[in-house]
């Protein structure tokens, strides 16, 4: 078995990993560190929670080791696709670097630009920073990429999905060509995959476990849950997230809890403090302090449980997380594989539930494609189960019988079938009756006739107008004709036809010719 003093890493870099409890690297920590060494590009494919961010920074402090910083010219980048992600892996470098005399700048947004500058001037190693942040230093005239060695960019599908792609672009045309670039993701899809062969050359793929796989150590079920109005989704969802919770007990040391938006996640966090539930939310909107200080809480044990955005699915590591509850179904089905990622880590246990309401199926299914195998189904006591699929057709049978019998229901043709000088309202049998013997297409021809009484009729007057100004449009007794003889049954019709009927003017007979001479 390979140990960590097999990979040819600094001394002092080794001694910084025993003091930390390790001796044996992971997968794909044994794939890459050997090849990163050699300076050669590295795409690592991973699951969530296998030691991804420790298989770059290890290479990368080792390379580091020999050399110094200019000022504003640092000598490493790591790009980031949020400020947690950003925060760990500058927490990973003060761990493995306590040993040596190496400088790093953390840019991230919700820190003041002037302790950033002040970084940056002296001079740093390593750069760990989110794109945006990075290129507004950049923008402002205080930072060169030109010195650039070692560029990673980590969780690079999250990056890229998340509409990078532009600013990605933009920083690699700032760093040397002569970088030696790392990606590192616990996803790649194809087009994903098709982007970096322009950042990469010739690339060592590591890929150390199935694509989009999750830990075969986390427990994973789902709730299907039909919602008894569509106004009482939210709340009905939130009391099936506390049954879910105590039904747990003490199994349950601290949770996440996922939600796809961020109102969502003040609502759910609100609701839970409100039951009695140790509970605080955390997601892009909040001041980065705020954040930050939600996050230690969580890590340090003094808050059980975190509602999040999808903005701490990614990267971070609290390897204790016993649970993991999707409040929603992720949109994307890849983030289902980080979500459940934070639990079940290094080794251990970890239990995952998806609440799935009826217009998540597809999403649900989508993910269970993803990850090749169908995500059990849990049955609640009180919780009504999302219809099958022949659901439909039955609640609509349902809302059938549910309409009152004293009220017939209204026809769009009633209206329409009664003659103006009708004197007395149908009854209902009657509507109903008319509805069911409604006459066919064919049959139609013959309302004519009775737009021509309803013409007579003072109070229809200006309807009557419009339909002599269509008929006179037309040319007609002719259309008149035709449409009646298209019917079927309107030939040998005595009645007046609206219109000009049989009389034809004279001057409309003669031809182009005649009318000319005349």
């Amino acid at each position: 078995m390979t140990k960590f003093s097999d990979l040819d890493l600094d001394p002092k870099v080794l001694k910084a990993i025993a003091d930390a409890g390790y001796e044996t690297p992971t997968p794909i920590q044994a794939g890459a560190i050997p090849h990163a060494l050699k300076g050669k590009d590295v795409l690592g494919i991973a699951q969530t929670g296998t030691g991804k961010t420790a298989s770059f920074t290890l290479p990368m402090i080792t390379r580091l080791a020999k050399g110094r910083a200019r000022a504003r010219m640092p000598r490493s980048l790591v790009l980031c696709p949020t400020r947690e992600l950003a925060a760990q892996v500058a927490e990973n470098f003060d761990q493995y670097t306590k040993y040596m005399k190496l400088t790093k700048a953390l840019l991230i947004g919700g820190v003041s630009f002037k302790e950033q500058d002040a970084l940056i001037d002296r001079g740093v190693d390593v750069l760990i920073a989110t794109p945006g942040r990075l290129l507004d230093h950049f923008e402002r005239g205080k930072l060169l990429l030109t010195g650039v060695e070692v560029m990673v960019v980590d969780e690079a599908d999250r990056m890229l999905d998340m509409g990078f792609i532009p600013d990605i672009e933009r920083i690699f045309s700032l760093t040397p060509f002569t970088r030696q670039t790392m990606f590192y993701s616990a996803t790649m899809a194809p087009e994903i995959e098709r982007i970096t062969n322009t950042f990469l050359s010739a690339p060592e793929r590591i890929e150390v476990a199935r694509q989009a796989t999750t830990g075969e150590n986390i427990e994973q079920s789902v709730v299907m849950y039909k919602p008894s109005r569509k106004d009482r989704e939210g709340s009905e969802k939130r009391r099936i997230l506390r049954q879910l919770i105590d039904m747990e007990g003490e199994a349950l040391t601290n949770a996440i809890v996922f939600c796809n938006r961020k109102t969502d996640v003040d609502v759910t966090a609100k609701s839970l403090k409100k039951y009695g539930y140790d509970a605080a939310p955390i997601h892009g909107d909040l001041d980065q302090s705020h954040r930050t200080k939600t996050l230690d809480g969580f890590r340090d044990g003094s808050l059980k449980i975190l509602v999040a955005s999808d903005v701490a699915a990614r990267g971070l590591d609290v390897p204790s997380v016993s649970h993991v509850f999707n409040f929603d179904v992720p949109s994307h089905s890849e983030d289902y594989v980080h979500r459940i990622g934070r639990t079940g880590r290094a080794g251990r246990k970890g239990k995952a539930v998806m609440i799935c309401v009826p217009r998540d199926e597809k999403n649900l299914a989508d993910i269970e494609k993803l990850v090749e195998r169908e995500i059990p189904r849990l049955e609640l006591p009180g919780v009504k189960s999302a219809p099958k699929a022949e659901a439909p057709e039955t609640a609509g049978e349902e809302a059938k019988d549910a309409k009152p019998e004293g009220k017939p229901s209204r026809s769009r043709t009633r209206s329409r079938s009664r003659k103006p000088n009708e004197e007395q309202t149908p009854t209902p049998e009657a509507v109903t009756e008319a509805a069911a013997e409604a006459p066919k297409a064919e049959d139609k021809a013959p309302a004519a006739p009775a737009k021509a009484e309803a013409a007579e009729q003072p109070r229809n007057e200006p309807k009557a107008e419009r339909n002599d100004r269509q008929d006179n449009r037309g040319g007609g007794s002719d259309r008149s004709r035709g449409s009646s003889s298209r019917g079927g049954k309107g030939r040998g019709n005595d009645k007046a036809v609206v219109g000009m009927g049989d009389h034809l003017p004279s001057f409309i007979a003669l031809s182009f010719d005649e009318r000319r001479a005349s």
